[in-house]
């Protein structure tokens, strides 16, 4: 059977980065907003362990209201925008972002734009048809033949569901060359609510896209590259509310439970053994974690249940810090620092590590890598 090989990673943001003190300085504008949590947002910005974060909505950058484009001008903002207004902007702002992304991907892998038999596009924060898939593939000028597939509305795990997807093409095409394209313009759903869950969502979520060529490589290819070996899944028993992500009639909603670190971290061990048991491996045979930074206390807490060192979530918390959570593109930031940081040190390559990611169903969603 052939390797899959991870080829290249390419990661984007929206030109608009603003630091979380400014963002809360535009929140502790917002005068609907009650004054229990008004007083409460510049802790709960500061204890987020984020330095800063990119949108595509330009408001965000703006101090006088009645320079605003997609909010009305008060600083009521009210009425909120519609999920059709928000989604018309999340065309304008994704497709761009993701042609750049991919377009830089294929040309650090060296694949041709001939030479990509599929794209895997993924998104939750936004949808129109012809969709992501289509766009990528004329605008990169791809074979008119290119298999398609669009993962969406799965939320930060999505990106492993694509990987796994595109090992199956991998494995069953021997000169597969698959395109995977994550984007999510999370900052478009803001929602303006009298509640401190709200508020919460507000300080974490950003804008970003990564996107990643997988490869399908003979042994003597794949020679000292990383390949994707195994994905597994875990869906915990009890816990289908503790995050939900619904479409509304102002954009989509989420609901976050603080239950959330919690029963991740219960349900962390057995997935690992799970996933190493059937390579013959274990915790202490991995090189690398790299764990979404879905919010400090998920990473903390998956720190303290696997027994990991502060080095081991080092990456994972430097994407925090420098971007927010951006979603299904998240888990690709971390993979490509920690491959970045590696390819400049001087020790040997990693043999091992796992990739990991949480989202509504609880699920538990991650991917075992190995060194060919």
């Amino acid at each position: 059977m052939p390797h899959t090989v991870l080829d290249a990673i390419a990661t984007g943001n929206p030109p608009l980065r603003r630091s979380q003190e400014e963002a809360a300085d535009f929140m502790s504008n917002i005068e609907t907003l009650p004054d229990a949590l008004q007083s409460r947002l510049p802790a709960l910005y500061r204890g987020s362990s984020i330095d800063s974060r990119y949108t595509c909505v330009d408001d965000y950058g703006r101090d006088d209201p009645e320079d605003f484009t997609f909010f009305p001008q008060t600083w009521t903002l009210e009425p909120a925008p519609t999920t059709e207004e928000r989604n018309e902007h999340y065309r304008e702002s994704a497709v761009p972002l993701a042609e750049d992304v991919g377009r830089r991907a294929m040309e650090q892998a060296g694949v041709a734009s001939d030479e990509i038999t599929h794209v895997i596009a993924v998104s939750c924060t936004g949808f129109f048809a012809p969709g992501l898939d289509v766009e990528l593939v004329k605008r990169l000028d791809l074979p008119p033949t290119t298999q398609r597939t669009f993962i969406g509305f799965m939320g930060c795990y999505a990106a492993f569901n694509a990987m796994r997807v595109a090992h199956g093409f991998c494995q069953s095409q021997p000169d597969a060359r698959v395109l995977v394209v994550c984007t999510e313009l999370c900052t478009l759903h803001f929602q303006i609510e009298e509640s401190l869950e709200s508020v919460i969502v507000n300080s974490l979520f950003s804008d970003g896209a990564a996107a990643a060529v997988m490869s399908a490589r003979s042994a003597s290819e794949a020679e000292g590259k990383l390949a994707y070996v195994d994905g597994r899944c875990h869906l915990d028993d009890d816990s289908m509310e503790d995050m939900t992500w619904a479409i509304g009639d102002t954009g989509f909603k989420m609901g976050l439970s603080s239950r959330v670190p919690d029963v991740v971290g219960e349900n962390l061990p057995g997935y690992v053994d799970n996933l190493l048991a059937p390579h013959d491996l274990g915790p202490d045979d991995l090189d690398f974690w790299a764990i979404h930074p879905g919010g400090r206390r998920i990473v903390e807490g998956a720190k303290d249940t696997l027994d990991l060192s502060d080095a081991d979530v080092a990456d994972s918390l430097a994407v925090l810090r420098q971007y927010g959570n951006m979603s299904s593109p998240t888990i690709l930031f971390v993979l490509n620092r920690i491959l970045n940081q590696q390819a400049q040190g001087d020790g040997a390559p990693p043999k091992h590590g796992v990739a990991m990611a949480f989202g509504p169903g609880l699920t538990i969603e991650g991917a075992l890598f190995r060194r060919v």
